[in-house]
């Protein structure tokens, strides 16, 4: 994708994302076990013991993965034991992440809790050879 201003373009994505309609739930009744693969957007109220690989999640408050997750958005509600990959990460107030992080944006609310090594891709800044995060401004 190259250079893009980060906040607006942020923004927007996050906009377009949330007006986008749900294909598909997983009701809180529902235990999964085994992996999910899925176009669209996909609400999670229930529980996956599995991997999944899609474009557009929510995880409710209910909802509970354990599992690795890649998708190019992920608005977390709910809990999750395992690692993320993905293009835009909003914790939400409640939301417990415990696992590994990579995140192209990174939204968290206060009151969401994550545990874990976490990488946000910062596109279009210059910086050093030190790949190691720890230089603050």
């Amino acid at each position: 994708m190259g250079m893009f201003a980060k906040n607006i373009t942020t923004d927007q994505e996050m906009k377009k994302v949330e007006s986008e309609a749900i294909s598909s739930i997983i009701d809180k009744t529902m235990i999964i076990t085994g992996g999910i693969t899925f176009k669209g957007k996909a609400r999670i109220d229930g529980v996956i013991n599995g991997n999944i690989d899609g474009e557009h999640l929510v995880l409710s408050e209910t909802g509970r993965i354990n599992g690795d997750i890649i998708v190019s958005s992920f608005n977390c509600y709910g809990t999750i034991e395992g690692n993320i990959k993905t293009s835009m990460l909003t914790a939400r107030k409640n939301c417990s992440i415990n696992g590994k992080l990579e995140a192209g944006s990174l939204t968290v609310e206060s009151g969401a809790a994550i545990q874990g090594e976490i990488k946000v891709a910062v596109d279009g800044l210059k910086s050093t050879d030190h790949d190691d995060g720890v230089s603050r401004d």
